[in-house]
């Protein structure tokens, strides 16, 4: 067998060794098992505390809400059947925890529908949590975004979401849901080839 075919068959066996291993936790986890919570924990904390960092652009806001998400899936997580990826239903439980502390905020709908939109916010640091890589331009980038385009923008292009679906979750009509991504891809693009990051195609 040659090389190429050893380190693919590597990968295989470490993929399915790691899903495997997963599955374990989450069953243990089920069980009361504090450790292979912890475990499960230390696998998804940096990726969840990025979905809050980018749908918040707050790093007090991101901390509180990501040690949400957490406090909830101990609670919850016997509702995980396996019918997708724990992962991608970790990430849609995060989802709306985020959305949910939003609209607890008193001045939410001011602050989502406000004319002030108009006016960029300065850049914001994303902070470094244990060994996570800094983030990039367009992390930076994304956090400055007026708030509706933001979230738009990180639930259809980075979360995956259909925009009829963020409609929903966001209380605004589709046609609003697609303007906002547009909005958001327009300033990202010209931020990024202003920087010489995107070549403007």
């Amino acid at each position: 067998m040659d090389n190429s075919k050893v380190i693919e068959a590597k990968k295989r066996f470490i993929t399915t060794h790691d899903s495997q291993q997963e599955l374990q936790w989450i069953e243990r986890a089920k069980q009361g098992d504090q450790q292979a919570f912890y475990h499960l924990y230390q696998v998804y904390h940096r990726r969840i505390y990025a979905l809050c960092w980018r749908m918040l652009a707050d790093k007090d806001s991101a901390e509180d809400v990501c040690q949400e998400v957490f406090v909830q899936l101990w609670q919850k997580i016997n509702n995980f059947r396996g019918d997708s990826k724990f992962g991608t239903w970790l990430h849609s439980v995060a989802t709306n925890v985020v959305l949910g502390y939003l609209r607890k905020n008193k001045n939410w709908l001011q602050r989502v529908f406000s004319l002030e939109e108009k006016y960029v916010k300065e850049p914001v640091e994303m902070p470094e949590i244990e060994n996570a890589t800094r983030p990039s331009e367009l992390d930076l980038h994304i956090a400055k975004l007026p708030e509706r385009a933001r979230l738009v923008f990180v639930l259809f292009a980075i979360e995956g979401y259909r925009h009829e679906e963020i409609a929903q979750m966001l209380s605004m009509a589709v046609g609003s849901s697609k303007s906002q991504y547009h909005r958001a891809k327009t300033l990202l693009k010209a931020w990024l080839t202003r920087e010489g990051v995107c070549d403007g195609d």
